[in-house]
């Protein structure tokens, strides 16, 4: 089942069309995620595209010998050359005799040329970059072929083509993200509002989002999968925890930290720490530093105000990993010792809280996505605390993030059973005073709520209300 992408395929289909028209040789860079479809969401393209296509994949600590005859192999088994007979048996680890003999069986036609988990090349070879930029000016841009390059270690794959690399200017980058909410909608026949939380649930992530039976509640996957230790929605995350911390170590305390719901700096040190001593800064900082700007698997949120504000708070980037850490990996122990129903209860009750604090990133994104607020110079959307946490407000709309010119509207998000009511708003109100930047005559007040105002409130109670219908509308 292939779920979405269209606006992805409408890229690739683009650069396709741009080889079919010039004759020429296009590049692209596919970063994204482990488990965000890169690799299915390329064969689904090539499947489609109606050109030959060679589809080589890396394989991670293989020998330069080993990994040019793979792509021989795969060269040779492939659609892409006319005469596969001509197709050498090996190189040596060659790469540019390789690249030679690539080109020398391309198709006269357009082609699609794709090269999978690209960063465990150049870690095998540290050649191969200057000899991938010499083949691509010399031997394949002069050619009607379309070279995709995918990798999910983010930052080995921004430096591919940067300023200091042999590739700087010569492809394209697309990251690809997970799927999103109105993609999940409808790759699983859900309404809105389970739409929302199955998002939250899969992270959006492929490799998740298709073992849930089309229709299915979010409460009750969750209850079908509780009882198998080796379900997605364990695996998924899991597998990405353990490629990118295969060691219990300093990072892994540091990520589990996060996880667990320790948003502060302050807080992360304490609980990261060994023997009840708190990790040091000059341990700690660069830690952060390195999962939220390599990694990419921590954001930090700052408050927005139009004044500074401290301090930035982490949690994890990807719900499905967030939710897996804080809940999952206590029911995938259950399930493991065969008390599926012990695990499900667990669920039960810590989802209302998990899911309150994990839907703010998303309300917030689509708020900032929707073309129908009625504050268009609104650019950005975040939250504002101080450093009591006294208030601590959801939802703050500016012209920019961290510290805005104008706030133009505050927000409060309740993602419960009952309705956004009267206590709420009159929460709001004070909450709202107390951020830099408001101003009662010209800023707006949102209601971000699962089901909606409580009947005692009129319509004019807030200036826009949120519901999951907005949520999922953003990315239609």
């Amino acid at each position: 089942m292939f779920i979405g992408r269209r606006a992805e395929l409408a890229l690739l289909d683009k650069r396709l069309a741009r080889v079919r028209e010039t004759g020429a040789g296009v590049a692209l860079a596919l970063r994204g995620r482990r488990q965000v479809g890169k690799s299915r969401l390329v064969q689904e393209f090539c499947d489609r595209a109606g050109v030959p296509y060679l589809f080589a994949t890396a394989t991670k600590g293989a020998s330069p010998v080993d990994a040019v005859a793979s792509f021989l192999s795969d060269l040779r088994e492939s659609e892409l050359p006319a005469q596969p007979d001509l197709v050498p048996a090996g190189s040596g680890g060659n790469w540019p005799d390789t690249f030679r003999a690539l080109a020398a069986v391309l198709p006269a036609r357009p082609c699609v040329l794709v090269l999978d988990e690209v960063p465990w090349l150049s870690e095998q070879d540290g050649l191969f970059e200057g000899a991938l930029q010499t083949a691509w000016d010399r031997l394949l841009a002069p050619r009607p072929v379309l070279l995709l390059l995918l990798g999910s270690d983010l930052h080995m794959m921004e430096r591919l083509t940067a300023y200091d690399r042999p590739f700087y200017g010569r492809a394209d980058n697309l990251v690809l993200g997970p799927l999103n909410p109105a993609d999940v909608a409808g790759g699983l026949g859900l309404d809105d509002a389970a739409a929302v939380d199955a998002h939250l649930v899969t992270g959006g992530l492929p490799g998740i989002v298709r073992t849930w039976p089309r229709g299915l509640s979010p409460l009750e996957f969750l209850r079908r999968e509780a009882g198998d230790p080796g379900a997605a929605v364990f695996g998924v995350p899991e597998a990405a925890l353990m490629a990118e911390f295969p060691n219990p170590d300093v990072s892994r305390r540091v990520l589990e930290a996060v996880g667990a719901g320790d948003r502060t700096h302050a807080n992360i040190a304490a609980t990261a720490g060994n023997r009840g001593a708190s990790l040091p800064s000059g341990t700690l900082s660069p830690l952060l530093r390195r999962l939220t700007e390599e990694k990419r698997v921590l954001a930090l949120d700052e408050p927005v105000s139009t004044r500074p504000g401290k301090p930035g708070l982490y949690r994890v980037a990807d719900s499905s990993l967030r939710l897996y850490l804080g809940v999952l990996r206590a029911v995938q122990e259950q399930a493991r010792r065969g008390r599926p129903e012990a695990g499900f209860r667990l669920i039960e009750r810590r989802w209302p809280a998990w899911r309150g604090r994990a839907v703010e990133p998303l309300v917030r994104q689509s708020l900032e996505l929707s073309p129908r607020l009625p504050w268009p110079e609104v650019e950005a959307v975040g939250g504002w605390w101080n450093r009591r946490f006294d208030p601590e407000v959801d939802l703050v709309g500016a012209d920019r993030a961290p510290i805005a010119g104008q706030v133009r509207f505050i927000g409060s998000i309740k993602w419960l059973n009952s309705p956004f009511d009267a206590h709420d708003l009159a929460a709001l109100s004070r909450s709202a005073a107390q951020v830099p930047g408001y101003d009662p005559a010209s800023t707006g007040l949102v209601a971000a709520a699962l089901n909606g105002l409580a009947p005692g409130l009129g319509p004019r109670a807030v200036d826009l209300l949120w519901t999951p219908r907005e949520v999922i509308e953003s990315w239609r």
